[in-house]
């Protein structure tokens, strides 16, 4: 059933006033998402969207983590991004980084009196796995920053002849106008000959309506990564299949926040007690 929004005239032209701000994209709900179908874990040890592991699913326990110990395991992740500083205005710092009461909490400005480079002035956390992954079920439950900051659970490599990103989680609900935004996106930015030959960046963006406020509790987010296609999963319930064209590529995890003026996400003086929580990670591949 397709999500339809109503509005009274008055209200219509405000709302369609906010968001044709050139900084934010105009909603395009492509449906809403049915909460009632949430599915209850049962087992840890499978995905959430699979509790009886009918196709067969073998935890990683190597390269999952729970988030359980006093520090980030360094031989899993990198503690901040070694290839990426940040978007401006928020640069990536390692003291935005904790593992507090089992979870991973990743804040902002926690940087203390450093100075930071040009053009930066807020800074935020990141961390990035070490192991590649090509194909396999990935998920996390986490509960996204309420601030003006994009939470970000995604995955990417970046290299000279091929760099795809599929962004399992990328929202910024901490803005009012972003709370029920829940998005999904792959793209190709380059892709080598025998991979479907991309010199110029392309993504395949949908929007889907979440009738609850994501910023408000703990979410479980999950993908479904094979040869033949793309799957997106929030709190067990399928919402996105696309076909797999092109991500083909091995990828690393990642963490993160960010700033992003598409999303109206950029650093408010105001709100700078703003959290990203991460319960777990873990990843599955077929027998």
């Amino acid at each position: 059933m397709k999500y339809k929004l109503l509005f009274v005239p008055a209200l219509f032209i405000t709302f369609l006033t906010q968001s044709q701000d050139l900084t934010i994209p105009p909603k395009n709900y492509v449906d809403s998402v049915k909460t009632e179908h949430a599915v209850i874990r049962s087992n840890s040890e499978f995905p959430l969207s699979d509790q009886t592991n009918t196709k067969q699913w073998e935890l990683l326990k190597k390269y999952s983590d729970e988030f359980d110990g006093k520090a980030i395991n360094e031989k899993r992740w990198y503690p901040n991004n070694p290839k990426w500083k940040g978007r401006p205005p928020t640069y990536f710092h390692g003291a935005n980084v904790s593992l507090e009461n089992g979870e991973l909490v990743i804040r902002v400005n926690q940087h203390g009196n450093d100075k930071l480079p040009s053009d930066f002035t807020h800074t935020t956390g990141f961390i990035k796995s070490k192991k590649q992954f090509l194909y396999g079920y990935f998920e996390a439950e986490v509960k996204l920053m309420d601030a003006p900051w994009v939470s970000g659970f995604w995955m990417t490599n970046v290299g000279r002849d091929w760099w795809t990103e599929i962004d399992i989680c990328e929202n910024a609900p901490g803005l009012h106008y972003n709370r029920h935004d829940l998005n999904s996106n792959i793209h190709v930015f380059r892709a080598p000959k025998d991979k479907g030959d991309v010199k110029k960046h392309f993504s395949r963006t949908k929007k889907y309506y979440f009738p609850e406020e994501l910023q408000a509790d703990y979410h479980v987010w999950g993908l479904e990564w094979t040869p033949e296609f793309i799957r997106f999963y929030i709190d067990g319930i399928l919402f996105r299949e696309a076909k797999n064209t092109h991500w083909h590529q091995p990828l690393e995890v990642n963490f993160n926040c960010e700033s992003n003026k598409w999303f109206g996400a950029l650093p408010d003086d105001n709100r700078l007690d703003g959290e990203y929580h991460v319960k777990y990670f873990r990843a599955w591949k077929l027998k």
